[in-house]
């Protein structure tokens, strides 16, 4: 198994409308969008610092064929897409686009865990020279990846068996239950509890690091997005909050008081 296996390592937003939500996350979270198209499909890149942390996209036609909303997804980093996908089936899990190349990228396919979380593996390719990771801090970077799941001890298995994760602290939430927090070869990544009942389905959130949170909130609804929850204190000393985007994918930022 190689060192990158189970790591996350790419963010990805597809929305109704790529040009408003540029703008939005541009003024929200500072990225700085490159714009690409391979002639097949446009593209475009978020980046923080001058690297390169992420990405958006019109829904693609088969997703919104399906019904898909818009919404952010993560990439975890496998040694084999095809044989990754394969095991996440045996293991209760589903393919909802199968394994497939990106020309100059690598191979990823869309997949979800037993109980419907949806996420990307992909087996990127390597790049020349190696990219060095940005500082930890760096806003505009993840900070922070949190499961609400359909079952947790189940989840938490699951996830295990695939990528190696393993458990950290837990954290009583009183009528929410445990909040379990789990290790990745990147260390303490994130955490997973319970899907909260106002929460339709298990669903991954990803906490994009920003800078004062108040002001961040500020950004939220003045660019027409609104805060759904927060901000509030974690037990790190981190503030957070979670929102929706104008075009209605849900998100969270970190950051400090």
């Amino acid at each position: 198994m190689s060192d990158f296996h189970g790591r996350f390592i790419w963010y990805e937003l597809m929305t109704s409308d790529p040009e408003a939500a540029k703008a939005f996350y541009g003024k929200v979270v500072g990225w700085t969008p490159q714009d690409m198209n391979n002639g097949m499909m446009s593209y475009t890149v978020l980046e923080a610092s001058g690297q390169g942390v992420g990405g958006l996209m019109e829904i693609p036609p088969d997703a919104k064929a399906r019904g898909a909303p818009p919404c952010w997804t993560g990439y975890i980093a496998v040694d084999d897409a095809d044989a990754m996908a394969a095991k996440i089936t045996a293991a209760g899990g589903s393919i909802i686009h199968p394994p497939q190349d990106i020309p100059g990228i690598g191979r990823f396919a869309v997949v979800a865990d037993p109980h419907g979380a949806v996420f990307e593996i992909m087996t990127p390719m390597p790049m020349d020279p190696p990219r060095a990771p940005l500082p930890p801090e760096t806003e505009g970077t993840a900070g922070w990846r949190e499961l609400y799941a359909g079952d947790l001890e189940a989840d938490f298995a699951f996830y295990a068996a695939m990528f190696g994760w393993t458990k950290g602290e837990v954290f009583d939430m009183g009528p929410m239950g445990p909040y379990q927090l789990f290790d990745t070869p990147d260390g303490r990544t994130g955490g997973m509890m319970k899907k909260p009942d106002q929460v339709p389905t298990p669903a991954w959130v990803y906490y994009f690091r920003v800078g004062q949170i108040e002001a961040a909130a500020e950004r939220v609804k003045a660019a027409g997005g609104q805060v759904i929850m927060g901000p509030m204190e974690v037990p790190d000393g981190s503030w957070v909050l979670q929102a929706t985007d104008p075009q209605g994918a849900y998100f969270a930022l970190v950051g400090h008081h």
